[in-house]
């Protein structure tokens, strides 16, 4: 028996008895000597395998060089090992042996940790937004019921005077504004409020309605009219009322900014309702802004994401959550001929109430 043969013979029943995948190499030539089933079972699939260069250069292409003894990816099974090596002598012959850990169920965990820790920061960030959103309601709602109470008493005092037509416009126009604020704070105490959400038959056109007003004076000032086009024969969702105005709210209002720095006569908003092929009642914001990159719209979703300078990146991820509580889902697509298409879908009443 060779010397080859017999160093072999000698350490196959030792590496058997190891519980990883272990291999040795000649250290002259790097030639496999001997190796256990665990190797050949998770490594066999390797065309270099069976040499010491050839599992290195078949294992660098996850980028990692094996020698670092640091944890490496195999790329013909996608399963992460941790790498030890060891130098040895035996029957005169020098020897380098490596053993193999698979650590894939570790680097689960701690991804999973990962995410976890990740998602219980967005909850507490959330949270913390809420309890702010539902102070600053909170504080609002006095003086902005106090501005009222003067104007209808200024517009009291200008109908006894006779006072100018126009001042009497321009306080009635003030309180109009007044009104809507205030209606805007208290659909956000509602929304933040803990309670559970309240799905009934709501029609869309009334929603949209809804939306528009409260949003009115911000497209005057962009000089942009919102166009509202609706299928005649739309159904009734089957949706949280305010829940589905604040998403097409924020909606709205990102088209809107989205084209605050382009000529008026460029800016073109609309919102389209219609029943999609699976029976959905489809809803797109659509504009004409300059459009997000591909990059962009991969991450729109993500908490705390954003394209705006001086935005939170928690409105998009807030709409989400609020479509998919509805069994709808949230999406992205670019406009056919420049901007962008935010849609959603909500189910139809029919069958639920």
């Amino acid at each position: 028996m060779t010397a080859s043969l017999a160093t072999s013979a000698a350490l196959e029943p030792l590496l058997q008895a190891v519980p990883f995948p272990c291999v040795a190499f000649c250290s002259s030539d790097g030639a496999m000597v001997a190796a256990n089933d665990l190797y050949r079972r998770d490594f066999g699939a390797l065309a270099g395998h069976a040499s010491r260069s050839g599992l290195r250069d078949s294992l660098r292409t996850s980028d990692i060089d094996i020698d670092a003894g640091r944890e490496v990816r195999a790329p013909h099974n996608g399963r992460w090992y941790s790498l030890y090596w060891r130098s040895l002598a035996l029957d005169g012959r020098a020897l380098d042996m490596l053993t193999a850990v698979d650590i894939s169920e570790s680097i689960e965990v701690l991804d999973s940790h990962k995410s976890r820790q990740e998602k219980l920061l967005f909850t507490s960030r959330l949270m913390s937004v809420g309890e702010m959103a539902a102070t600053l309601a909170h504080e609002l709602n006095q003086p902005l019921a106090a501005i009222v109470n003067y104007l209808n008493g200024s517009l009291r005092l200008v109908d006894q005077a006779g006072g100018p037509a126009q001042v009497e416009r321009a306080l009635l126009a003030a309180r109009t504004q007044a009104e809507h604020a205030a209606a805007v704070i208290a659909r956000v105490r509602e929304f933040v409020r803990a309670r559970e959400p309240r799905r009934d038959a709501h029609d869309l056109a009334t929603i949209a309605g809804t939306v528009l007003e409260l949003l009115r004076l911000e497209a005057e000032r962009q000089q942009l009219a919102i166009n509202v086009s609706l299928a005649d024969t739309l159904p009734p969702v089957y949706a949280d009322k305010v829940m589905v105005e604040q998403v097409l709210l924020n909606l709205v209002k990102n088209g809107i900014e989205a084209m605050r720095e382009m000529d008026p006569t460029g800016r073109d908003l609309s919102i389209e309702g219609r029943v999609n092929l699976d029976g959905e009642i489809e809803v797109r914001v659509c504009d004409r802004g300059p459009g997000l990159t591909a990059a962009e719209g991969e991450q729109l979703f993500s908490p705390f994401y954003t394209t705006k300078s001086d935005g939170l990146g928690i409105g998009l991820a807030i709409c989400r959550s609020i479509i998919e509580y509805h069994e709808g889902r949230l999406f992205f697509e670019p406009r056919e001929g420049g901007g962008s298409v935010f849609g959603f879908t909500l189910p139809p009443a029919e069958g639920r109430t």
